[in-house]
């Protein structure tokens, strides 16, 4: 455990490094049911998956925002917003939302990216037919994003590293403390409206964000292609696409509400729901395929100027019923 430690601070070390050229330092309404599982309340080389290149010699064009106080990483791997700092002592928000005060970890002040594997712990998600939970898929396809994105160069830290409830605040502040370029929370989707000839992914991104509106139409594009490679039986909703959601408070999903300026996008990759889905999807090399679609869209976004596709109008939707993403009983994990 001690050397694995010493790895993880060292690989941090890094990370922290890599971002300090890039400036200073530094709540939707989420339903259970509906159409997804998702959160509502709101591979190393050159190449991945289908070859297309992940690095490229383009400065990042997007504005970074102003960061806070940045994220603290535990010794058992926890990543936890900081509050405030002092002699070596952080005070931090928990995934349950307590404020507590450690001096054991790693000090990331800034990254390029806060990736989002949803839900977690006591609140799996949608569940296959089979069994399969989604918050399992979306930690393993989430960990291949990550690993992609930094063979690439591009920092990353996980809004959770393991089986275990987040409340959606603490997912969303993480992003706004280390002034990440982008949040993109990963999920699969349930509850279809019919049968569809192509993967019927779904992106989600901010109204009144032209920039979140680009990420998304461009994870949309990278997801579709690569999901296009596999012949199952399809589904998805009417208006499957790269789309936005009002709620009463702007945007309805928490995740793309919350983070405020940051740039922020929501993936629905693959329909959990559906047993030709759930058992693709349950393969991890498809996991892996996944995973790295995501991480060409967000290099494409901050290396380039493509405005991504897919883009499509919603149809109204009332307020699924539940409350995941926020609701349950939460534990938080070992922290030391």
């Amino acid at each position: 455990m001690r050397r694995r430690w010493a790895g993880l601070v060292a690989a941090l070390a890094l990370v922290a490094t890599a971002c300090s050229g890039e400036g200073g330092e530094g709540t939707a309404d989420l339903g259970s049911g509906g159409e997804s599982g998702g959160e509502r309340g709101g591979g190393a080389g050159d190449t991945v998956g289908t070859g297309v290149p992940l690095i490229t010699t383009t400065a990042p064009t997007t504005t970074i925002p102003t960061a806070g106080d940045g994220a603290f990483v535990t010794p058992t791997g926890v990543v936890l917003p900081v509050v405030s700092r002092e002699d070596g002592r952080f005070t931090v928000t928990t995934p349950c939302s307590r404020t507590v005060t450690l001096t054991q970890g790693a000090h990331v002040p800034r990254v390029a990216i806060v990736l989002d594997p949803g839900h977690g712990g006591t609140e799996p998600g949608a569940v296959a037919p089979g069994g399969l939970k989604e918050s399992n898929v979306n930690l393993a396809v989430t960990r291949h994003t990550r690993d992609a994105l930094e063979a690439a160069g591009v920092p990353v830290l996980l809004t959770r590293t393991a089986d275990y409830h987040v409340n959606l605040e603490v997912r969303t502040r993480l992003a706004v403390t280390l002034g990440a370029q982008a949040f993109v929370s990963i999920h699969h989707n349930a509850e279809p409206d019919e049968a569809w000839p192509r993967p019927g992914s779904e992106t989600y991104y901010q109204i009144a964000s032209p920039d979140s509106k680009r990420l998304a139409g461009l994870i949309y594009e990278e997801v579709v292609r690569a999901l296009s490679q596999y012949q199952v039986s399809w589904v998805a909703d009417r208006d499957a696409g790269a789309k936005y959601r009002q709620g009463s408070r702007g945007d309805y999903y928490a995740v793309l509400r919350q983070p405020g300026a940051i740039v922020s996008a929501l993936v629905e990759l693959a329909f959990i729901s559906n047993p030709a889905e759930a058992d693709l999807i349950a393969r991890p090399d498809v996991q892996k395929v996944e995973g790295e679609a995501v991480a060409r869209g967000i290099v494409r976004y901050l290396r380039g100027q493509d405005p991504g596709s897919g883009f499509t109008e919603p149809y109204p939707r009332p307020t699924p019923p539940g409350g995941g993403g926020g609701g349950g009983t939460c534990i938080d994990p070992a922290l030391t």
